[in-house]
């Protein structure tokens, strides 16, 4: 069993980020004790009480102070026992990575650290309104392996526009433009690769409407994203990383030695997970919950002793749908038998002629009952998926 722990809030909004959060950090405080509360009401959501991984997400959970992580830890050792191998996942960002606060989470048993470098490219990170450097960065990654801590993933994004972040001494024509932006993103994966982190998750840039960059793009300000553009980079991505020992499990991450993130890789399994905390999620096999999106309406519900989520029951064709949704990203792929465990033949019979294209322009693989993308399939994957819906 699996805990998610959302914290909504954030220093600074990324002109890209698209999840829950607030900049006004004065609820903090209360939104912790809230989410203690919620954790007490879903106590008998999970029906194993034994935890494999917890992982705290955001927003910026590097921002809770030593007291808010105590009252935190208290709260979910009333209820669960913990795995001997538990994996405690926080993500954090450089700016909040010092020797002190990275012995404090030691001392909670945090074994894993998420860090949200996105760019070693000082003129990329100011685009994205990071607060961090290049030089910080790196510096905070040696650090966190100084103190201990090997089991490291670091966050970066392609797809960055070359009209946008190129120097002016670079800015001649569109194939110098490219060429350009290539070979920052060619030294931001060198630049990560020498600092032997054993897990990379990388991310293509997208547009949001309610972002700032989704403002931007309304207004003309910035150009969309270029897909062919994008898919060079990820190209370059796949072979880099391959090259330097990364298998790539998952669509956006990569590993060395197995290192995979237990806790995402769940959600991909369809292990059963609690999410607490503002716009978490959760997912019991059956069911889904989504709390609600709103810092004030989310302590108002627990201050009332009210779990604030929409609940909705899961038809086997939404089952399947879920499966190859997320099975389709990894390495493992989706099982045709355990599709026909959930609705039989229709899954096959509904999607006979979609299989077929796609096996024949080798964006699919089928190999003894396993379906998986090919590297070609990968860029299109939301597309395939989708297409291979039962509706």
């Amino acid at each position: 069993m699996h805990l998610y722990l959302h914290i909504p809030f954030c220093r600074r909004a990324c002109h890209y980020c698209d999840f829950h959060f607030s900049t006004n950090l004065s609820l903090k405080t209360t939104v912790v004790e809230a989410i203690c509360r919620e954790i007490d009401l879903q106590a008998n959501y999970l029906k194993n009480k034994r935890l494999e991984t917890i992982y705290f997400g955001g927003g910026t959970p590097s921002l809770l102070n030593m007291n808010e992580l105590y009252d935190i830890f208290e709260t979910i050792k009333k209820h669960y026992t913990f795995a001997d191998d538990i994996e405690i996942t926080m993500e954090a960002n450089p700016d909040d990575i010092t020797r002190d606060r990275l012995a404090i989470l030691q001392r909670f048993g945090f074994n894993r650290l998420s860090i949200g470098i996105q760019s070693f490219d000082d003129n990329h990170l100011k685009y994205l309104n990071r607060i961090h450097t290049s030089q910080h960065a790196e510096e905070c990654v040696r650090l966190a392996q100084e103190m201990g801590f090997e089991n490291l993933t670091i966050d970066l994004i392609y797809g960055i526009h070359p009209l946008l972040t190129l120097p002016k001494k670079l800015q001649k024509t569109q194939s110098e433009f490219t060429k350009g932006i290539h070979q920052i993103w060619q030294r931001d994966l060198e630049k990560a690769i020498s600092l032997n982190v054993p897990h990379i998750s990388s991310y293509c840039l997208t547009i949001e409407p309610k972002t700032v960059f989704g403002k931007w793009l309304q207004i003309n300000k910035i150009p969309p994203i270029d897909e062919e553009f994008a898919s060079q980079q990820f190209d370059i991505l796949v072979n880099t990383l391959a090259e330097a020992g990364y298998e790539q499990y998952e669509i956006s991450n990569f590993c060395r030695d197995n290192r995979y993130s237990r806790h995402n890789t769940s959600y991909w399994k369809r292990h059963e997970y609690l999410g607490v905390g503002p716009s978490a999620h959760s997912f019991n096999g059956e069911s889904r919950q989504f709390n609600v999106s709103n810092n004030p309406a989310y302590i108002k519900a627990l201050t009332l002793g009210q779990i604030p989520a929409d609940y909705e029951v899961l038809t086997p064709e939404e089952k399947v749908n879920d499966y190859i949704m997320t099975g389709l990203r990894t390495k493992w792929g989706c099982d045709l038998t355990e599709i026909e465990k959930m609705v039989g033949q229709k899954w096959l019979k509904s999607n006979e002629e979609v299989l077929r294209q796609n096996l024949s322009q080798n964006f699919l693989s089928l190999d003894n009952q396993l379906l998986t993308l090919t590297q070609k399939g990968k860029l299109f994957a939301d597309k395939i998926a989708s297409d291979l819906f039962l509706v």
